[in-house]
């Protein structure tokens, strides 16, 4: 009799070993199955494809005004691109940038730069000549508290978010794979553009965010 309690007790034990380590596998599972499905991004750990873009208010800019994002409703799309004046690869996009404006004015499309490095020669001064000097034709406005680029989680310049008709993160990385316009074989920002004009979704709706690393104060 004794014996049989004894083999009864380890048949239990095995048992209840057995149903614990189970249990700890499928909630592992599990967790990590809710943790991919809330957070699929790669590039960014602040911000995800489909979240709410988080908002600016009363930016100034080179134009002596001051900006809003809800300023932008009556287009469908935004793109906001963070920028910064002595960096040579947003420079090297300053063209394309142009282009960009230029292809897709009278397609609902509103382009965004935003400076928020504090850097010297980052100020909103110098932001209005390098302006007048690479004729940008968008608002360019400044950040002196970078709130907005830790909104976004922007670690470079340039990194390019696009916000969708319900200003929700449509795309964001890299505008293409080369700093040479002459290169480039990837044009990931416009790919995007022409998927959400034609009322797809974006293929690649994130890539690695190339350029000069923006240095934050804390």
């Amino acid at each position: 009799m004794l014996k049989r309690l004894r083999n009864l007790s380890r048949i239990s034990l095995h048992t209840c070993t057995r149903f614990v380590i189970v249990s700890c596998i499928v909630a592992l599972i599990t967790g990590l199955q809710l943790t991919e499905s809330l957070w699929a991004a790669k590039f960014n750990r602040v911000v995800d494809i489909g979240q709410k873009a988080p908002e600016w208010k009363e930016l100034p800019g080179v134009d002596g005004q001051k900006h809003a994002l809800s300023e932008l409703k009556t287009s469908q799309f935004v793109v906001v691109i963070f920028l910064r004046n002595h960096c040579p690869i947003a420079q090297a996009y300053a063209g394309r940038i142009r282009d960009l404006t230029t292809k897709y004015r009278d397609k609902s499309v509103a382009v965004v730069g935003i400076n928020v490095s504090d850097e010297t020669g980052e100020s909103l001064e110098t932001m209005k000549a390098y302006a007048t000097e690479h004729r940008f034709p968008i608002p360019y406005l400044k950040d002196s508290t970078q709130a907005i680029g830790k909104a976004y989680g922007a670690t470079n310049t340039p990194h390019v978010f696009v916000l969708d008709s319900k200003r929700q993160i449509a795309y964001m990385g890299a505008i293409d794979d080369h700093n040479q316009p002459e290169k480039v074989t990837e044009h990931f920002l416009n790919d995007a553009l022409a998927a959400l004009l034609a009322g797809r979704e974006v293929d690649i709706p994130e890539t690695l965010q190339r350029g000069c690393q923006i240095s934050y104060r804390d």
